[in-house]
């Protein structure tokens, strides 16, 4: 039980220390690697949601329950998208630039967060006994970089770097909460733990190609964020099959 708690705090706070830099760079970060930030973190979550969370959702269940909670988590996700505010960035030349207020930004970037979080309670609930470190090490490799941005985007809104950093730190400590909700929401109900993980993943594809791809194609580095992507995707495969 202490795994959960321990691999939550980790995979929620990466997002903390992904925004450390903002507080010592001096220049916004450029669209390229904006971009093969994105990608590689798309690359890292697809290996988890494709070799960990819908084969461990098959093991616990049946095909039906997996496709049942894969396309749950992809209606959820449709649903919460289009009545939270959410963000559309602007490509320009100059930078990334919002028209919409800072709170619609931390609210965005939040909804963001709420599956990744789900995604590691409920896989450490699952009886195989390293899907959960795997999945908080994916989704902590994913915050990490997402915490940077965050705080990228709330400078160019006029923010301070300290609130920035702050800010970017309370919208990754929202995984802790649903991450837990997700863990014993499946452990009292044992037949949820293979909806659960299929949920997960069918939030995570639906997180992954709904926004880190296209975001990562936005600017003109297709090919090199598509090079990302397949590396990030490798990364993940190599560390699951060292540790």
């Amino acid at each position: 039980m202490y795994d959960v708690y321990i691999g939550s705090f980790l995979s929620a706070m990466s997002t903390s220390l992904g925004a450390v830099p903002i507080l010592f760079l001096q220049k916004t970060i450029k669209h390229r690697g904006r971009d093969l930030l994105l990608a590689f973190s798309a690359g890292i979550m697809m290996a988890a949601s494709m070799r960990g969370l819908i084969p461990e959702a098959l093991a616990n269940g049946n095909i039906m329950k997996m496709c049942i909670g894969l396309i749950l988590g992809v209606l959820i996700l449709t649903i919460l998208e289009k009545n939270i505010p959410h963000i559309e960035l602007e490509h320009t030349k100059e930078g990334i630039q919002f028209d919409e207020k800072a709170l619609l930004i931390i609210s965005a970037i939040t909804l963001h967060n709420l599956p990744e979080g789900l995604s590691v309670g409920v896989s450490y609930a699952s009886e195989k006994q390293d899907l959960g470190h795997l999945i908080a090490l994916a989704i902590g490799l994913q915050n990490a970089p997402e915490g940077l941005l965050v705080a990228l985007f709330l400078i160019n809104q006029n923010i301070s770097r300290i609130k920035a950093f702050f800010i970017a730190t309370l919208t990754g400590a929202i995984e802790i909460v649903t991450s837990l909700i997700g863990f014993y929401l499946t452990t009292f109900v044992e037949s949820l733990v293979s909806y659960g993980l299929a949920f997960a993943a069918g939030a995570m594809l639906f997180i992954i190609y709904k926004e880190l791809i296209p975001e990562s194609h936005g600017d003109g580095h297709e090919l090199t964020s598509t090079y990302s992507f397949i590396f990030g995707i490798l990364f993940m495969v190599v560390l699951t099959e060292l540790f």
